[in-house]
């Protein structure tokens, strides 16, 4: 009930973002969306389209994203994200700790940082990728020391010159047919009954939005998201087996 409670709000802040953007003519910016607040902008996409909206998440690998609202056409001017990339890398390399995810976002929290003014965290080998809002990037830089048992630094750096494209690796699956709750009970190794708890429980979503139909046929280039299992992407159908089924290529990111 909280969580239904704290999107009402988002959507009413949503649009009051939107009113104020247009009836002011200036930019308006949400901080970070997580894929389920994201949900709450869909719902509301079709009332705030008058004044037009654009999501980024500082690049195109990223799923947290803020929403601008405003069109530079009626504006007469561009209004870049206020996104920044940071870089978190151990001081001396040879002996950090093999660090996760988990670890560099907790020790962004404890800092004192609101979960919604950072973005996605992408760790390579030793080092994060770290995307923030602009005014709390010089904060993190200066005080951001250690992680677990690292210390490390922390640094604005430029996105293209740093963040590689993620791992992933191409696994062929075969099923009845590329129904969604299908492929990721197969994929992820999980019971029927398994995979459709995923869906009434808001966790699997499509290209970025909330997927509640769990027989939705996947199309060629889909992303899916299933929330506490992971991330992949559907590429085609290769064929059928000696017993009749699909084999499918899916790239599961890891």
């Amino acid at each position: 009930m909280a969580e239904d409670k704290d999107l009402q709000l988002l959507k009413k802040r949503l649009l009051e973002l939107a009113e104020r953007s247009y009836s002011h003519n200036i930019y308006t910016f949400t901080p970070f969306l997580g894929l389920s607040e994201q949900q709450a902008f869909y719902a509301v996409q079709r009332e705030v389209s008058y004044a037009g909206y654009t999501m980024e998440g500082g690049s195109p690998l990223c799923e947290r994203r803020m929403i601008r609202f405003g069109l530079a056409q009626a504006l007469g001017y561009e209004e870049a994200f206020p996104i920044l990339c940071l870089k978190v890398e151990p001081l001396t390399p040879k002996f950090a700790e093999p660090l996760i995810h988990r670890d560099f976002l907790g020790a962004i929290m404890n800092l004192g940082i609101e979960r919604s003014t950072v973005g996605d965290i992408f760790v390579q080998d030793k080092a994060a990728i770290v995307f923030c809002q602009e005014n709390v990037a010089g904060y993190l830089s200066e005080n951001l020391e250690q992680v677990r048992h690292t210390h490390v630094r922390c640094g604005v750096t430029e996105v293209e010159a740093q963040l590689r494209a993620p791992v992933t690796e191409t696994v062929s699956v075969s099923v009845t047919a590329p129904r969604i709750d299908t492929v990721i009970s197969k994929l992820y190794n999980i019971a029927r009954s398994r995979s459709l708890e995923l869906f009434r429980s808001g966790r699997v979503y499509v290209n970025g939005r909330l997927a509640e139909n769990n027989s939705y046929m996947l199309k060629k280039d889909d992303t899916v998201t299933a929330r506490g299992f992971g991330r992949f992407v559907y590429t085609g159908e290769q064929g059928e087996t000696r017993k009749g089924k699909v084999r499918i290529q899916i790239e599961v990111y890891r």
